[in-house]
């Protein structure tokens, strides 16, 4: 018998690689309270192409730094704990990217609203008046959130094409074409990847519950109702695109509902999310 959709999915996950040991130890380390720009220092400094990216980043235009740096700790001393997280699994995830490069999506519109949710996530957290140091959390599930989409674009390019065009002339939703057309959608396929990828149980919420949040565990709800505003941010002002061009009114309304946020104050964060948005661009020419 011929290989269903799934286990086709389920076949290339299995097929991609894991986070370097290299990621997954600084993503370990720095969900430590004490963590130092030394303890990054000696865990990157194994790894010369992230080294490479974190010394590039430092010295980019972005920066305009006077001196060239040289020093791998004093890079991280700059650039911060966080931004040194994000660049190490915005490499891998790239990465992973170049890889699925044969693709009914645009590569660099998907990324730019990936970076575009993570940002948005993470103003909406500060709104709320998160922890400094749980904020990083709401960029990273934003920034995975429709990674799902990668390996359905890849497999089945022809059929997620047809989809996409579904979605768009019938003004649904990308998730709900994806389950007429596969019996399944990228919420499934992400939760996989996360999985795979061992990440923890908040990223993983966020991949397999971004459209349904009412459908999570309470205990997540506030940042998959984020990352779910923040998609809808996205789609609204048109940063890239994944695909995704139309929700419900009803559905808006549960979404602002569960987030404990207006319109309103969503808005008066654009201005910061636009900002945040042209630093975060910068892992786009240094990965």
């Amino acid at each position: 018998m011929p290989k269903s959709h799934l286990q086709t999915i389920q076949d290339y996950i299995n097929k991609m690689p894991s986070l370097s040991t290299t990621v997954t130890k600084v993503l370990e380390v720095c969900n430590q309270p004490n963590v130092s720009a030394n303890d990054l220092n000696k865990i990157i400094s194994l790894d010369p192409v992230l080294a490479g990216n974190v010394l590039k980043l430092i010295n980019s235009a972005y920066y305009a730094l006077p001196n060239h740096i040289t020093s791998l700790t004093r890079a991280i001393i700059i650039l911060g704990i966080n931004t040194v997280k994000n660049l190490a699994l915005s490499t891998a995830v790239l990465g992973y990217m170049k890889q699925s490069a044969q693709s009914s999506l645009s590569m660099d519109d998907f990324w730019m609203h990936s970076i575009c949710v993570g940002v948005a996530a993470k103003a909406i957290a500060t709104e709320h008046k998160i922890p400094v140091n749980q904020r990083e959390e709401f960029f990273l599930a934003g920034l995975l959130h429709d990674l799902g989409k990668i390996p359905m674009a890849h497999c089945f390019p022809e059929e997620y094409s047809s989809c996409l065009a579904a979605a768009y002339e019938q003004k649904i939703s990308l998730h709900e074409a994806e389950m007429t057309a596969f019996g399944f959608n990228h919420q499934h396929c992400g939760e996989i990847i996360a999985s795979k990828w061992k990440l923890n149980t908040n990223i993983i919420g966020a991949m397999r519950y971004h459209h349904e949040p009412e459908k999570a565990d309470e205990v997540h709800t506030l940042l998959i109702s984020s990352v779910a505003i923040a998609d809808l941010y996205a789609n609204i002002f048109e940063v890239g695109s994944a695909g995704n061009h139309f929700v419900t009114e009803e559905h808006v309304a549960v979404l602002f509902a569960q987030s404990q946020l207006s319109w309103k104050a969503l808005t008066q964060l654009h201005e910061s999310i636009q900002e945040s948005i042209e630093k975060a661009s910068i892992f786009l020419m240094v990965s």
